[in-house]
């Protein structure tokens, strides 16, 4: 597989993400639905966003590793959130950790939305490649 990173505007470095990510000859691609902090039991969590993003990262992780992929391969990585303004000041750190743990570089959007299932405040959605 090939990636080739494309952000035009100086600005794209310090937001943990590509404006665009060129993929050339894969071997595979993965689709993740939405991953949320839910445990091994169906059960969503009532804890705050800091901890439910730490959650989801574990549940998407072990997504990606379960189907024969590598996180470093996340070429698309979508965020919705119950609050962009929580997500930047309470989860920022845990957010950028996990993309530079793997030295991801991905075309992302992040989207405020009015409302996820139960008690649920953020949920990654991820595309993977090898």
């Amino acid at each position: 597989m090939e990636k080739r990173i494309i952000d035009p505007w100086k600005w794209g470095e310090a937001t943990n993400s590509a404006q665009a990510v060129e993929v050339k000859n894969p071997t595979g691609t993965l689709y993740c639905s939405g991953q949320a902090a839910i445990d091994a039991n169906g059960a969503p969590s009532a804890a705050d966003m800091r901890f439910q993003l730490i959650q989801t990262i574990e549940n998407l992780e072990h997504l990606i590793k379960t189907a024969g992929y590598e996180c470093s391969g996340i070429v698309r990585l979508n965020v919705y959130t119950t609050s962009v303004a929580t997500f930047f000041t309470e989860c920022g750190d845990v957010y950028a950790g996990f993309i530079a743990k793997y030295g991801i570089k991905q075309a992302t959007t992040l989207l405020e939305v009015k409302g996820l299932f139960a008690t649920l405040t953020v949920e990654l959605e991820a595309t993977v490649v090898r």
